[in-house]
């Protein structure tokens, strides 16, 4: 008998501004996770975005009050019961943003014991890709989560860059990261295309064009 109950992939942006790198990074993310595993394993993928900036109110008032509203409430579900999880905040001051601490300070610490979650972040300068191993590593281990080995960070230049013969573009390292995800979700289960060479689907895009393609028809 072939499982039904499909698997959960929650993708979490807390980028603030609307279109933002944030929120088309987890995109990315996102989509790639599901490409492979349709490709892999034949349970159907339900992919769920979860956006931080428009849950902004209530987090700040369940943190005082202690009692979710009714949309927050069904985030921190949708988040506890994801079957892998993705986990992108735009970088402040060196660290992951206060919303996307926030929202995290709410999910109970033992909640993601066990989840396997891809955590990625966005940033003006690569300076700033530490951020991934002395903030939101630590953060996901403290939540007893399983954070995977590749990560992503998106610099203002990864962006519509392809990569040069020291490091892989930023495509290549969605496309690994998705499929590292998909890999853990499956238990350990054969998901094919995590490593494909670069195809025409990798073609170059400006960035402003990507950020034009998230504007609200």
């Amino acid at each position: 008998m072939f499982a039904t109950e499909p698997l959960r992939i929650v993708a979490v942006s807390a980028g603030l501004s609307n279109p933002s790198s944030t929120r088309l990074l987890a995109d990315r993310l996102a989509a790639a996770t599901r490409e492979q595993l349709e490709t892999g394993q034949d349970r159907p993928v339900e992919v769920r975005v979860i956006e931080l900036r428009d849950l902004a109110v209530d987090i700040a008032g369940h943190l005082v009050s202690g009692f979710p509203p009714a949309a927050l409430e069904d985030a921190l579900a949708a988040v506890t019961g994801a079957d892998g999880l993705i986990a992108v905040t735009p970088v402040f001051t060196a660290s992951y943003s206060g919303l996307f601490k926030s929202f995290f300070d709410l999910v109970e610490n033992t909640a993601l014991t066990g989840k396997p979650v891809l955590i990625a972040a966005t940033g003006g300068t690569a300076r700033h890709s530490l951020v991934l191993e002395h903030a939101m590593r630590p953060l996901f281990a403290y939540l007893r989560a399983v954070t995977l080995p590749t990560s992503v960070y998106a610099a203002s230049e990864d962006w519509g860059a392809a990569g040069d013969a020291y490091a892989d573009g930023l495509p290549v390292r969605i496309r690994r990261a998705g499929g590292e995800l998909a890999h853990a979700v499956t238990g350990g289960g054969t998901v094919s295309g995590a490593s494909r060479a670069p195809g025409p689907d990798d073609e170059v895009v400006p960035f402003a064009q990507q950020l034009a393609a998230l504007r609200p028809a």
